[in-house]
Protein backbone atom coordinates (compact mmCIF):
# COMPACT_ATOMS: atom_id res chain seq x y z
CA UNK A 1 0.00 0.00 0.00
CA UNK A 2 1.39 3.40 -1.04
CA UNK A 3 0.70 5.13 2.28
CA UNK A 4 2.56 2.45 4.26
CA UNK A 5 5.54 2.59 1.92
CA UNK A 6 5.69 6.37 2.17
CA UNK A 7 5.43 6.18 5.95
CA UNK A 8 8.46 3.88 6.02
CA UNK A 9 10.45 6.31 3.86
CA UNK A 10 9.47 9.20 6.10
CA UNK A 11 10.70 7.38 9.20
CA UNK A 12 14.14 8.95 8.77
CA UNK A 13 12.54 12.34 9.29
CA UNK A 14 11.28 11.40 12.74
CA UNK A 15 14.78 11.48 14.18
CA UNK A 16 14.38 14.85 15.87
CA UNK A 17 11.44 14.80 18.21
CA UNK A 18 8.68 17.29 17.45
CA UNK A 19 7.75 19.85 20.06
CA UNK A 20 5.02 19.00 22.56
CA UNK A 21 2.85 21.75 24.02
CA UNK A 22 1.41 21.78 27.53
CA UNK A 23 -1.36 23.91 29.05
CA UNK A 24 -1.71 23.93 32.82
CA UNK A 25 -5.41 24.74 32.57
CA UNK A 26 -7.95 24.45 29.77
CA UNK A 27 -9.90 27.27 31.35
CA UNK A 28 -11.55 28.86 28.32
CA UNK A 29 -14.07 27.74 25.68
CA UNK A 30 -12.02 25.58 23.31
CA UNK A 31 -12.97 24.86 19.70
CA UNK A 32 -11.19 21.93 18.04
CA UNK A 33 -11.26 21.57 14.24
CA UNK A 34 -10.64 18.33 12.36
CA UNK A 35 -8.80 17.61 9.09
CA UNK A 36 -9.32 20.46 6.59
CA UNK A 37 -7.38 19.01 3.62
CA UNK A 38 -7.32 22.13 1.48
CA UNK A 39 -11.00 23.03 1.89
CA UNK A 40 -10.61 26.73 2.60
CA UNK A 41 -14.30 27.23 1.83
CA UNK A 42 -15.33 24.84 4.60
CA UNK A 43 -12.82 26.27 7.07
CA UNK A 44 -14.21 29.76 6.47
CA UNK A 45 -17.79 28.53 6.90
CA UNK A 46 -16.96 26.63 10.08
CA UNK A 47 -15.09 29.59 11.53
CA UNK A 48 -18.18 31.76 11.00
CA UNK A 49 -20.22 29.25 12.99
CA UNK A 50 -17.61 29.21 15.74
CA UNK A 51 -17.48 33.01 15.96
CA UNK A 52 -21.27 33.18 16.20
CA UNK A 53 -21.31 30.55 18.94
CA UNK A 54 -18.46 32.22 20.84
CA UNK A 55 -20.16 35.61 20.80
CA UNK A 56 -22.38 34.42 23.65
CA UNK A 57 -19.44 33.33 25.83
CA UNK A 58 -17.39 35.69 27.97
CA UNK A 59 -13.60 35.92 27.93
CA UNK A 60 -10.98 34.62 25.54
CA UNK A 61 -11.46 31.48 23.48
CA UNK A 62 -9.05 28.95 22.01
CA UNK A 63 -9.05 27.28 18.58
CA UNK A 64 -7.05 24.06 18.15
CA UNK A 65 -6.35 22.71 14.67
CA UNK A 66 -5.67 18.96 14.57
CA UNK A 67 -3.44 18.89 11.48
CA UNK A 68 -3.80 17.80 7.85
CA UNK A 69 -4.56 21.31 6.61
CA UNK A 70 -3.14 20.47 3.18
CA UNK A 71 -3.38 18.02 0.23
CA UNK A 72 -6.34 16.68 -1.75
CA UNK A 73 -8.52 19.79 -1.59
CA UNK A 74 -8.09 22.78 -3.93
CA UNK A 75 -6.88 25.54 -1.59
CA UNK A 76 -4.09 24.29 0.68
CA UNK A 77 -1.98 27.44 0.24
CA UNK A 78 -4.92 29.60 1.28
CA UNK A 79 -5.59 27.41 4.33
CA UNK A 80 -1.97 27.65 5.46
CA UNK A 81 -2.00 31.41 4.89
CA UNK A 82 -5.15 31.71 6.99
CA UNK A 83 -3.63 29.75 9.86
CA UNK A 84 -0.40 31.75 9.74
CA UNK A 85 -2.35 34.99 10.20
CA UNK A 86 -3.31 36.31 13.62
CA UNK A 87 -6.53 34.77 14.96
CA UNK A 88 -9.61 36.99 15.32
CA UNK A 89 -9.88 39.31 18.29
CA UNK A 90 -10.66 37.42 21.46
CA UNK A 91 -9.24 34.13 20.18
CA UNK A 92 -5.96 32.26 20.56
CA UNK A 93 -5.04 29.48 18.14
CA UNK A 94 -2.77 26.44 18.36
CA UNK A 95 -2.09 24.42 15.19
CA UNK A 96 -0.78 20.86 15.39
CA UNK A 97 0.97 18.97 12.62
CA UNK A 98 -0.56 16.03 10.80
CA UNK A 99 1.02 13.37 8.62
CA UNK A 100 0.32 15.37 5.45
CA UNK A 101 2.27 18.41 6.65
CA UNK A 102 5.12 16.07 7.57
CA UNK A 103 4.93 14.42 4.13
CA UNK A 104 5.23 17.80 2.43
CA UNK A 105 8.30 18.57 4.52
CA UNK A 106 9.71 15.11 3.79
CA UNK A 107 9.47 15.87 0.07
CA UNK A 108 11.11 19.27 0.53
CA UNK A 109 13.92 17.61 2.52
CA UNK A 110 14.43 14.86 -0.06
CA UNK A 111 13.21 11.97 2.11
CA UNK A 112 10.35 11.01 -0.22
CA UNK A 113 9.89 11.50 -3.96
CA UNK A 114 7.50 13.83 -5.76
CA UNK A 115 5.48 10.80 -6.85
CA UNK A 116 5.20 9.74 -3.20
CA UNK A 117 3.82 13.12 -2.20
CA UNK A 118 1.48 13.24 -5.20
CA UNK A 119 0.08 9.85 -4.15
CA UNK A 120 -1.04 11.54 -0.92
CA UNK A 121 -2.70 14.46 -2.71
CA UNK A 122 0.34 16.71 -2.95
CA UNK A 123 -0.46 17.64 -6.56
CA UNK A 124 -3.48 19.60 -5.33
CA UNK A 125 -1.31 21.41 -2.80
CA UNK A 126 1.23 22.32 -5.48
CA UNK A 127 -1.54 23.54 -7.77
CA UNK A 128 -2.74 25.87 -5.01
CA UNK A 129 0.77 27.38 -5.00
CA UNK A 130 0.62 27.86 -8.77
CA UNK A 131 2.63 24.77 -9.71
CA UNK A 132 1.44 22.77 -12.74
CA UNK A 133 3.44 19.54 -12.50
CA UNK A 134 2.73 18.36 -16.06
CA UNK A 135 3.83 21.63 -17.64
CA UNK A 136 6.93 21.75 -15.45
CA UNK A 137 7.88 18.22 -16.51
CA UNK A 138 8.05 19.48 -20.09
CA UNK A 139 10.30 22.35 -19.00
CA UNK A 140 12.40 20.25 -16.61
CA UNK A 141 12.56 16.70 -18.01
CA UNK A 142 15.14 15.64 -15.44
CA UNK A 143 13.67 14.81 -12.04
CA UNK A 144 16.43 16.55 -10.10
CA UNK A 145 15.78 19.82 -11.96
CA UNK A 146 12.05 19.51 -11.40
CA UNK A 147 12.49 18.84 -7.68
CA UNK A 148 14.89 21.76 -7.30
CA UNK A 149 12.43 24.15 -8.95
CA UNK A 150 9.47 23.02 -6.82
CA UNK A 151 11.42 23.08 -3.55
CA UNK A 152 12.64 26.58 -4.34
CA UNK A 153 9.21 27.78 -5.48
CA UNK A 154 7.34 26.92 -2.28
CA UNK A 155 7.28 30.02 -0.03
CA UNK A 156 9.76 29.94 2.83
CA UNK A 157 7.34 31.46 5.34
CA UNK A 158 4.78 28.72 4.70
CA UNK A 159 7.41 25.98 4.92
CA UNK A 160 8.86 27.41 8.14
CA UNK A 161 5.39 27.66 9.65
CA UNK A 162 4.86 23.95 8.98
CA UNK A 163 8.27 23.10 10.44
CA UNK A 164 7.43 24.86 13.70
CA UNK A 165 4.12 23.10 14.32
CA UNK A 166 3.96 21.09 17.55
CA UNK A 167 2.82 17.49 17.34
CA UNK A 168 0.77 17.29 20.51
CA UNK A 169 -1.05 19.53 22.98
CA UNK A 170 -1.49 18.08 26.46
CA UNK A 171 -3.63 19.37 29.32
CA UNK A 172 -4.60 17.79 32.66
CA UNK A 173 -7.94 16.51 31.34
CA UNK A 174 -7.61 16.33 27.55
CA UNK A 175 -4.89 15.49 25.02
CA UNK A 176 -5.08 16.88 21.46
CA UNK A 177 -3.21 15.11 18.67
CA UNK A 178 -3.60 14.38 14.98
CA UNK A 179 -4.00 10.59 14.85
CA UNK A 180 -4.10 9.22 18.41
CA UNK A 181 -1.65 7.65 20.85
CA UNK A 182 -0.07 4.27 21.46
CA UNK A 183 -2.14 2.98 24.40
CA UNK A 184 0.80 0.86 25.59
CA UNK A 185 3.08 3.88 26.11
CA UNK A 186 2.91 6.72 28.60
CA UNK A 187 2.28 10.16 27.14
CA UNK A 188 5.90 11.16 27.70
CA UNK A 189 7.08 8.10 25.71
CA UNK A 190 4.87 8.59 22.65
CA UNK A 191 6.64 8.36 19.30
CA UNK A 192 6.11 11.06 16.67
CA UNK A 193 5.36 8.44 14.03
CA UNK A 194 2.41 7.08 16.03
CA UNK A 195 1.07 10.52 16.91
CA UNK A 196 0.44 11.34 13.24
CA UNK A 197 -0.17 7.87 11.76
CA UNK A 198 -1.63 5.44 14.29
CA UNK A 199 -5.02 3.87 13.56
CA UNK A 200 -6.09 0.39 14.68
CA UNK A 201 -3.67 0.04 17.62
CA UNK A 202 -5.31 3.14 19.06
CA UNK A 203 -8.92 2.67 17.96
CA UNK A 204 -9.20 -1.05 18.72
CA UNK A 205 -7.21 -1.23 21.94
CA UNK A 206 -8.92 -2.27 25.16
CA UNK A 207 -6.12 -0.64 27.15
CA UNK A 208 -7.51 2.16 29.37
CA UNK A 209 -6.63 5.63 28.11
CA UNK A 210 -5.16 8.20 30.53
CA UNK A 211 -7.59 10.98 29.54
CA UNK A 212 -9.86 12.14 26.72
CA UNK A 213 -7.98 11.99 23.38
CA UNK A 214 -9.29 14.43 20.75
CA UNK A 215 -7.96 13.57 17.29
CA UNK A 216 -8.62 13.27 13.57
CA UNK A 217 -6.80 11.31 10.82
CA UNK A 218 -9.24 8.41 10.42
CA UNK A 219 -12.36 9.56 8.52
CA UNK A 220 -15.74 8.71 10.00
CA UNK A 221 -19.27 9.58 8.95
CA UNK A 222 -20.21 11.51 12.06
CA UNK A 223 -18.13 12.74 14.98
CA UNK A 224 -19.05 11.44 18.40
CA UNK A 225 -17.42 10.47 21.66
CA UNK A 226 -16.49 6.79 22.09
CA UNK A 227 -15.29 6.32 25.64
CA UNK A 228 -12.23 8.54 25.93
CA UNK A 229 -11.83 9.00 22.17
CA UNK A 230 -13.29 11.90 20.15
CA UNK A 231 -12.59 11.70 16.40
CA UNK A 232 -13.29 14.91 14.47
CA UNK A 233 -12.23 13.81 10.96
CA UNK A 234 -15.44 13.68 8.94
CA UNK A 235 -13.69 13.51 5.55
CA UNK A 236 -14.12 17.20 4.69
CA UNK A 237 -12.37 16.90 1.33
CA UNK A 238 -14.95 14.52 -0.15
CA UNK A 239 -18.01 14.87 2.13
CA UNK A 240 -18.17 18.66 2.40
CA UNK A 241 -18.45 18.25 6.18
CA UNK A 242 -15.76 19.87 8.30
CA UNK A 243 -16.35 19.30 11.99
CA UNK A 244 -15.49 21.12 15.19
CA UNK A 245 -16.10 20.38 18.85
CA UNK A 246 -16.51 22.95 21.60
CA UNK A 247 -15.13 21.83 24.96
CA UNK A 248 -16.27 23.95 27.85
CA UNK A 249 -17.28 23.35 31.47
CA UNK A 250 -17.13 19.57 31.12
CA UNK A 251 -19.42 19.45 28.08
CA UNK A 252 -18.76 18.71 24.41
CA UNK A 253 -20.81 20.32 21.65
CA UNK A 254 -20.19 19.16 18.07
CA UNK A 255 -20.98 21.17 14.95
CA UNK A 256 -20.23 20.71 11.23
CA UNK A 257 -20.52 22.59 7.97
Amino acid sequence: MAASRIREKMATGFGSRRRREWLEHLDMPTYVIGDVHGRYDLLSALERKIFADAAGLAGRKLIIMLGDFIDRGPASAQVVGRLMASPPNGFDRICLTGNHEMAMLSYIDGEISLDDWVALGGDATLASYGVDIQKLKERYPKQKQLDTFIRTWLPDDHVNFLRRLPILLDTPEVLFVHAGIDPDRSISEQQDDDLVYIRSRFHDSAQPLPKLIVHGHTPIRQAEVHGLRLNLDTGAFYTGRLTAARLWQGRIHITST
